[in-house]
């Protein structure tokens, strides 16, 4: 079996290899790369494996550009020494991550898993890389554009407190109290806005997490939250999303 190291660090490309030696004797590296550059090069030359070690965070970037560069039809193990948001990402996508410093076990345990894979699980793999990598590297809106008499302004996304819904109309409440009529609703928003900072509480409000100040226990099982310019009505969790609230807090 074939394998191939993607890392930066040399250090950890040859604590990993020594480890894969003890793993299993009939799998060999060939090659090891240091970058997105040289490892897409390598690959539309023909080079081919039988499975990917790779490192998240590489000298010229993320990895995950690799697969958006070149479709490289192998699949991968990933490694990270820290990037969280990254294992939540791939931990279901990929045939296993590995969290530095590798452990002989952990290692072993994801060879023998990958060994598992048949040609339909690596085909279903590859297309959840994609669909993460692109979640990951989705764009979300940095600001508004919003009308004050005659003018337009702009409001930067992170200024904003939160969005509600009030007789038909979507406004924006500014981090000051301002309030803005918006041209979008509440589902629309939902999508745009980057997922770690803004959370919709109830079919009426999404919030800031920036600008909570408080959060209670409320009748009927449900949250109160207290953040300024938001009224006691709208700040309250509805309780099939109090569950998911409290796990966006605990990120």
């Amino acid at each position: 079996m074939k394998a191939v190291i993607i890392e930066d660090e040399k250090l950890s490309a040859e604590h990993l290899a020594n480890l894969l030696s003890r793993v299993d004797a009939d799998l060999s590296i060939i090659a090891n790369f240091d970058s997105i550059k040289k490892t897409v090069a390598e690959f539309k030359k023909g080079l081919t494996a039988d499975l990917l070690f790779v490192d998240i965070h590489l000298a010229d970037g993320l990895s995950f550009d690799i697969f958006s560069q070149f479709p490289i039809d192998i699949p991968v193990i990933f490694t990270t020494a820290y990037d969280e948001y990254a294992i939540q990402a791939f931990k279901l996508n990929s045939v296993d991550y590995l969290l530095k410093p590798i452990g002989l076990e952990d290692l072993r345990k994801a060879v023998e898993k990958f060994r598992k894979w048949n040609a339909a699980g690596q085909a279903v793999l590859l297309e959840n890389i994609a669909g993460a990598y692109l979640a990951i590297n989705k764009q979300y809106k940095n600001r508004f554009l919003v009308k004050v008499g005659d003018s337009i302004s702009s409001i930067k996304t992170d200024e904003v407190a939160h969005f509600v819904s009030e007789e038909g109309c979507v406004l924006l409440v500014t981090q000051t109290g301002r309030r803005y009529v918006i041209d979008y609703v509440l589902d629309q928003l939902e999508s745009m806005l980057p997922p770690d900072s803004f959370f919709r509480i109830n079919r009426k409000a999404i919030v800031n997490i920036s600008c909570i100040e408080k959060v209670s226990s409320y009748f009927n099982s449900r949250l109160k939250i207290k953040s300024p310019a938001l009224s006691d009505d709208d700040g309250i969790v509805s309780r099939e999303r109090v569950n998911d609230f409290k796990a966006w807090l605990d990120k």
